[in-house]
């Protein structure tokens, strides 16, 4: 039920709009002082306040300003104003007011006038309820590390985020989080409130970079119809998230510059500048520094982009965070799936804690939302894994102790040492593979359990490996 407050010293006015508004459905609470208006302000936090301009105790403009500062941006304040009062109404708008209305008023005028408030009421609140949770999505408490190098990955972040800084460069491979790092900063920031946009200097194809970067005029090309406002404009007071800045096409470079240097630019087809105030977050997985010597990428940009760097660690650089990471995606697809996943076998989380991990955090996600897809259980186990896992880590990497995986990694649980020595005159490999699965099978009396028990790999890999060298017909 919505909730509306009528503040006004004239018992007239008081009981017609609550007689009027109740009819309507509304929850109406009355005030004839401004003192007792504003203890049912801050009890009944209303949707719509209906607020005299002249009362007894206190001028209705100094009653406005004084539930703006407690909180009123989300509710919708109509002042109520004599003919002769226009002035002072137009200044309440000025401070805030949603409209105003003249004394006397028609009721009819009035029910529209609060449908239309209250719509706008509500409307700020979900915005309102939107952005906090997405401030709550993309804090740093949501990023999953507690690595040294992710210690230090958070603590720039905040900085960062706290800061003016107009320019910032994120590096990293694939799958490291680059865009998630963008949000974090734009939502930690003072232009949180304001729009996060974001495009692919790869996904967009050359010829229609700029026009999506700096919008247009009507007849600007062929195909512009209408004015269309850029990417750029639209973001003003917020972010935009530049991402894969390495491969901006080379043409746009030079006017991107510009954009960095004095916050302005033209649409095509247009000789107004347009002025800008936004942060730009650029994010690139190749070496720029190569790019520049290629002659790919401009100079004086890059290092206009590299103000403030960050670069993110491979999930490789910080395997100690590897078993957090499982669990918080456990626990998000647990939820979406409607599966009661909770644990990590120790085998399983050996495996996935030497494994490289080439895609880095998106390919351990994406692992954990396909095991609890197919998989049935409680527990994440050897045989839930794929064989690019299991056989890749089962002669590359040493097997990791329980204690090693349940704690911090020791600089000795990735040393790739084996346990053989490499003769001086060299092995061939596959061959010594081909001999290990077969002493394997014999010492377990072809039991193919407990013969990938013996190898620390599970029983599909070991199929695996028994049909690639003719083990298995």
């Amino acid at each position: 039920m919505s909730k509306i407050l009528v503040i006004d010293d004239e018992s007239m006015i008081r009981w017609s709009i609550e007689q009027t508004l109740q009819a309507a459905g509304c929850d109406v609470s009355v005030a004839e002082t401004a003192a007792e208006g504003m203890k049912l302000f801050r009890q009944f936090l209303p949707d719509v306040v209906f607020l005299d301009l002249r009362l007894p105790d206190a001028d209705g403009l100094t009653v406005l300003k004084e539930m703006k500062e407690e909180g009123g941006g989300d509710t919708a304040i109509i002042v109520m104003t004599a003919f002769g009062e226009i002035r002072t109404a137009v200044e309440a708008m000025r401070l805030g007011a949603y409209e105003y209305l003249k004394k006397p008023f028609d009721f009819n005028e009035l029910e529209v006038l609060v449908g239309k408030a209250l719509e706008t009421s509500h409307l700020k609140r979900e915005v309102g309820e939107f952005r906090l949770e997405r401030r709550k999505t993309y804090g740093p408490e949501n990023i999953v590390g507690q690595s040294e190098k992710m210690r230090q990955v958070l603590s720039l972040l905040g900085k960062i985020a706290e800061s003016d800084a107009t320019t910032v460069l994120v590096r990293g491979e694939n799958g490291t989080g680059k865009d998630l790092f963008a949000r974090a900063i734009h939502y930690q920031s003072r232009r949180a409130d304001k729009l996060f946009l974001d495009i692919s200097c790869t996904a967009v194809p050359e010829t229609l970079f700029e026009s999506e970067l700096f919008g247009y005029e009507k007849g600007a090309f062929t195909d512009a119809k209408a004015t269309k406002r850029g990417l750029l404009e639209l973001a003003d007071g917020g972010t935009l998230f530049l991402d894969e800045v390495g491969d901006m096409p080379r043409l746009s470079q030079a006017k991107f510059l510009k954009v960095i240097e004095n916050r302005q630019f033209k649409r095509l087809g247009s000789t107004v500048d347009q002025h800008v105030d936004i942060r730009i977050v650029a994010a690139t997985n190749i070496d720029l520094e190569d790019a520049v010597r290629a002659g790919r990428f401009r100079e004086d940009l890059y290092y206009r982009l590299k103000v403030i760097p960050i670069t993110l660690p491979p999930l490789r650089e910080r395997a100690e965070d590897i078993p957090l990471l499982l669990h918080h995606y456990m626990r998000r697809y647990n939820v979406e799936f409607r599966k009661d996943f909770r644990e990590i076998s120790d085998d399983a989380l050996r495996l996935l804690v030497a494994y490289s991990w080439p895609g880095n955090v998106r390919e351990l996600r994406n692992l954990v939302e396909r095991i609890l897809i197919l998989e049935k259980g409680d527990t994440i186990l050897p045989e839930h894994l794929p064989p690019e896992i299991t056989s890749a880590v089962s002669l590359s990497q040493p097997a990791a102790s329980p204690a090693q995986l349940n704690g911090p990694l020791s600089a000795s649980g990735s040393t790739g040492r084996t346990g053989f020595s490499l003769p001086a005159t060299g092995i061939a490999l596959e061959e010594v593979e081909k001999d290990l699965v077969l002493q394997s099978l014999k010492m377990a009396e072809g039991n193919q359990t407990r013969a990938a028990r013996l190898l620390g790999i599970s029983r599909d890999a070991l199929r695996y490996r028994m049909q690639k060298f003719g083990f298995l017909s």
